[in-house]
């Protein structure tokens, strides 16, 4: 049985085990009601003039608005070696890289090379990000920067982007960076540091469509293969100290 995350709050609702778990609509963030509301009424004084096909293209605007800003419940696996995905999307690039340089040192995730698996989020999937581990949140360091497609590799060092370092109760400490895209022009941050955060648990978003990365600490290599889809704080990227890698074909 596995606990159930209230969509507004951090706080576990354990569902009843003879009950299972239902099916229920995703809730929508507050962060976009207030677009989903200006969406609609631009829809609504389109309709009143008459420009009926730009209503009905703006009424699926409206709709897209909403589905952007779903906030659904998620199932996270418990365990404290697991490192959960911090964002929903496809798994574009998995590299040995040397941290960036604004979370480096010995009061951020060091200085030694790791692996860094990148999660491109397209406009149609979720946006809140949650952390892969159990801890404290240590640094939150927002950095200025350009717009360019967030697929592509130098967008970890040229655009807008917002690192985020947890910090378990035995000192380790796991990054990950949120990457505004093309069409991204806000990194809205749930929490500061010094916050107490669960696994999963929601930390953030960004609007619309872009990238999270993550660095995995010395002697830990992805569960996750390029081309693969992660749920955020769901899809498990890696179990501590595991270092054997795994293969995927595309099929």
């Amino acid at each position: 049985m596995q606990p159930e995350t209230d969509t507004l709050s951090a706080a576990p609702v354990v569902a009843d085990s003879q009950s299972g778990i239902k099916w229920r609509f995703p809730a929508i963030h507050p962060e976009g009601r207030k677009f989903g509301a200006i969406a609609i009424g631009i829809t609504l004084l389109l309709w009143l003039v008459g420009w009926e096909p730009l209503a009905w293209l703006m009424a699926g605007v409206s709709i897209w608005v909403f589905a952007f800003f779903r906030d659904p419940v998620r199932a996270t696996p418990q365990g404290t070696d697991l490192l959960v995905a911090p964002a929903d999307g496809l798994i574009t690039l998995i590299q040995t890289v040397l941290p960036p340089r604004e979370i480096a040192g010995e009061d951020g995730i060091g200085t030694a090379p790791m692996v860094r698996v990148s999660m491109f989020m397209s406009v149609f999937d979720v946006h809140i990000n949650r952390t892969p581990i159990s801890g404290t949140i240590k640094q939150v360091v927002y950095i200025s920067g350009k717009f360019i497609n967030a697929d592509l590799d130098k967008a970890s060092e040229d655009n807008e982007r917002q690192h985020i370092v947890v910090e378990r109760a035995d000192g380790l400490r796991i990054g990950f960076t949120q990457i505004a895209g093309l069409v991204a022009r806000r990194i809205v941050p749930f929490v500061k540091p010094g916050a107490v955060v669960a696994a999963g648990q929601r930390i953030g978003l960004i609007r619309f469509g872009s990238r999270v990365d993550m660095y995995l600490p010395a002697g830990t290599v992805p569960r996750v293969v390029l081309g693969q889809r992660t749920v955020a704080g769901e899809t498990v990227i890696a179990k501590l100290g595991e270092a054997e890698p795994i293969r995927g074909i595309l099929q």
